[in-house]
């Protein structure tokens, strides 16, 4: 098989498994009154639907990626596949919350070994004078996911049954296993033991934090319940961090917070998955509780927004490669949460959709513009050996921003309006879109820290060796 060959397969490969993990983000949420009424779901019941993935994929992204770098990207990629795909028809054959939820949970921990891995065996099969573009392409695959989450959910369930958007997995999944197999090569990060304490810290310690996150609204941010899961979650995530100074092979080397570019591209990540994702999630909602669309009607009148990075993350990737990803990624940042803000100041009872789709547009290019160059930044900005559990960290964190975005901004909303009325409603989400643009404007003061593109390979050397360093 040529080089070019075996480049576009790792790229259709990889590509094609993201889909299929980030759709099930998104794709549940316009079922759930279906599910509500035909599994005779309680209001927690569905809410755990939602929350057994996310939960889930983000306590154990850090996990997926170091396992992934020890016993081979590819291998742990088709695990992920397999176990996803699993998830996927027992979550179409539920007969009650109970199982749905746990099947939800398998989903999620499928995602993610998967996910992380679509990154790192991408960079690897990819030259370097083309790893811009082929993120882009990812990228906008990315994109894509978040943009048809909404409208694939809403028009098989209208069309077919909320079984459905599980059984799409089950074939795209059985496709995927033997042409990762035979089609990808196998690669693997720098030889080292597994570092089962920084495992177990990691995982109790995120799913501390992303509990507490996820029960606040529901319980008070005040409960104690709430307080103690968070304090725990806090606790253990730093008794990892001690754990992984002093580990001589940690899963998560603490030098690479010591390059300026990662640790800022990181903080932009968190800040943009908690202003965008929080916002998508009402804005959503608020089509349908105050402007009376259905749920696909609803999906379909946000893709002016969700799906604009499927055209620009492509051209935000190879613009990346010729003039560095810092001055991209700042300007996708800025034009988010200048969309959020107008969006904000535009939001009423009788707003018509024609005055929103400018600002859904202007959040779009915004977000097309973030998604490649940010990655490439990431990678850039650690040795070739770390890039795997590089990966697995922007992962999470992002990931756990967009947890940090709903429950923070469904608080805004719920101490200002609620869903009584349209007018309520308004009242709610007004306030809380404001302050997801706001905070989409931190992750752009982060982002202005990376350094330039000059200066951004230096900022590797302090965590290569000398020999690496002098070369």
């Amino acid at each position: 098989m040529s080089q070019r060959t075996r480049t576009l397969w790792t790229l259709v490969i990889t590509s094609v498994a993201l889909f299929m993990g980030a759709l099930d983000n998104l794709v549940v949420t316009t079922a759930l009154p279906v599910i509500r009424v035909q599994l005779h779901a309680s209001l927690s019941s569905l809410e755990w639907t939602v929350n057994a993935y996310t939960l889930t994929f983000a306590v154990l992204l850090l996990t997926g990626a170091s396992i992934g770098e020890r016993l081979g990207r590819r291998r742990m990629l088709l695990v992920g596949i397999a176990v996803f795909t699993l998830g996927s028809a027992v979550a179409a054959l539920s007969p009650d919350t109970g199982v749905l939820i746990a099947a939800r949970m398998v989903q999620g921990l499928g995602a993610a070994v998967m996910t992380p891995l679509t990154l790192t065996i991408l960079s690897a099969g990819v030259p370097a004078e083309r790893r811009g573009m082929a993120l882009g392409i990812w990228g906008a695959v990315g994109g894509l996911a978040i943009a048809l989450g909404p409208v694939v959910g809403g028009a098989v369930v209208q069309g077919l049954s909320w079984k459905w958007i599980f059984w799409l997995n089950v074939p795209i999944g059985v496709v995927l296993l033997p042409l990762a197999r035979f089609r990808l090569a196998e690669t693997k990060g720098a030889a080292r033991s597994l570092d089962v304490g920084g495992l177990l810290l990691a995982s109790t310690g995120l799913f501390g934090v992303v509990l507490g996150l996820v029960r606040a609204n529901d319980l008070g941010w005040t409960s104690a319940p709430v307080l103690a899961s968070l304090a725990a979650g806090v606790a253990l995530l730093a008794a990892f961090v001690a754990w992984e100074l002093r580990s001589a092979a940690p899963m998560l080397p603490m030098g690479l917070f010591r390059s300026r570019g990662f640790s800022a591209a990181n903080a932009a990540s968190f800040f943009l998955y908690f202003g965008m994702f929080g916002s998508v999630f009402l804005l959503a909602q608020f089509l349908q509780t105050a402007q009376h669309y259905s749920p696909l009607g609803a999906g379909l009148r946000i893709l002016p927004w969700t799906a604009m990075p499927i055209v620009v993350a492509p051209i935000a990737g190879a613009l990346s490669d010729r003039v560095g990803g810092r001055v991209v990624v700042l300007a996708g940042l800025v034009l988010q949460a200048a969309g959020l803000l107008w969006i904000a100041t535009l939001l009423s009872e009788s707003v018509g959709y024609a005055s929103l789709v400018p600002a859904f547009v202007l959040s779009g290019v915004g977000m097309g513009l973030f998604f490649a160059p940010v990655a490439n930044t990431v990678l850039s900005s650690v040795r070739k050996d770390q890039e795997g559990i590089a990966s697995g960290a922007t992962n999470a964190i992002r990931e756990l921003g967009g947890v940090f975005g709903i429950a923070v901004l469904s608080a805004v909303f719920s101490s200002s309006g609620g869903y009584a009325s349209p007018a309520t409603f308004v009242a709610g989400v007004r306030p809380a879109v404001a302050v997801g643009g706001a905070i989409v404007l931190v992750g752009a003061a982060a982002m202005a820290l990376v350094p330039r593109r000059r200066a951004a390979t230096s900022a590797t050397l302090p965590l290569a060796s000398p020999e690496e360093a002098a070369a």
